[in-house]
């Protein structure tokens, strides 16, 4: 069965070269793919219960809800606590990524991103 990987990205660019880098993992099964250009619908849809994932890729600029806030959100609703996510943003300062670590984030990858990386995060997070 396909693990479940969400996306939030503000930018459709990010999320249509996420989906490029991961088209071999999509097309074989191994993951299902899903993106949000808004992470507060993401966010309703996971504390309604309507959404699940296995891995989540959240961006941490993005208008209508930090990523790092989303992230905590997630991370105390004990349904989502322990599953991973990775982080995948222009920001590298070491003072985000420790906020980061401190709420639970499973990784933190610098954009821009390159396919291989993605691919083998996902792959070793997802066990696949």
């Amino acid at each position: 069965m396909a693990k479940k990987v969400i996306i939030v990205d503000d930018s459709r660019a990010v999320i249509a070269t996420a989906e490029l880098a991961l088209g071999e993992m999509i097309h074989s099964g191994i993951i299902e793919l899903k993106s949000y250009l808004n992470p507060m619908d993401l966010l309703g849809a996971l504390q309604s219960g309507s959404e699940n994932y296995d891995l989540l890729i959240s961006d941490v600029n993005m208008p209508q809800l930090n990523g790092l806030d989303l992230a905590r959100a997630i991370k105390s609703d004990e349904r989502y606590k322990n599953k991973p996510l990775i982080i995948l943003t222009t920001e590298s300062s070491d003072n985000l990524k420790m906020v980061g670590k401190e709420i639970g984030v499973t990784g933190w990858m610098v954009k821009p991103f390159s396919d291989e990386k993605l691919v083998k995060s996902l792959k070793i997070i997802l066990g696949v």
